[in-house]
């Protein structure tokens, strides 16, 4: 199994990057945090790896915190949430504010997530709040991305979490009206929170 992988970045969207390590281009899956947090294309990542493996496939899921990883495998192993839905789940939520809604059992908060409805939410919940005391300093502060192209970073975000490009154009342009020089983070849970109210 691969444990974590040290490359240079080919290529990067908002939920993969292709590494080049040794002369081998490895597709690995990642949550949109972590997509911030990396260089841009030619610098060096080191990425701590989930490899999931099923009968027809085998597939990388890349962190950059330890945290973030253990709150993946942790979602991973609630009866229904597979890898794609919690990575959807990180991609939508800030490590420390998922801790945070488990462990304060607020089902509410957790289905605002795409993809997440109510009974997975109350197995999340279930299954997951007595072992959140351990994560609760989870995620670490993203640098903020760069101004320029910040309404199409957050359309490729927000499509790539389910919605429809109508809808995330709704959602990036309220949320850039209100903040337009904040984080992407930031910006995209305000976006989402502006997407669950239409």
């Amino acid at each position: 199994m691969i444990g974590q992988l040290r490359g240079q970045i080919l290529r990067k969207s908002p939920q993969e990057v292709v590494l080049d390590v040794a002369g081998v281009g490895y597709r690995v899956l990642i949550p949109v945090s972590t997509f911030y947090r990396l260089g841009e294309a030619g610098a060096n990542v080191d990425l701590r790896v989930h490899t999931h493996v099923r009968e027809d496939a085998l597939s990388l899921y890349g962190f950059l915190s330890e945290s973030e990883q253990a709150l993946f495998e942790r979602l991973i192993d609630v009866a229904g949430v597979g890898p794609k839905l919690a990575l959807n789940i990180l991609s939508g939520i800030e490590a420390p504010e998922l801790v945070a809604a488990l462990r304060e059992a607020d089902v509410v908060r957790l289905t605002r997530i795409p993809g997440v409805g109510k009974k997975t939410a109350e197995r999340l919940v279930l299954e997951l709040r007595e072992k959140m005391a351990a994560l609760a300093g989870a995620g670490d502060a993203a640098p903020a991305a760069a101004p320029g192209g910040m309404k199409q970073d957050l359309l490729s975000a927000l499509v790539h979490l389910g919605y429809s490009r109508p809808e995330a154009v709704k959602g990036a342009e309220r949320a850039l009206r209100e903040d337009a020089e904040g984080r992407f983070e930031d910006l995209l849970r305000r976006s989402l929170r502006e997407l669950s109210r239409l």
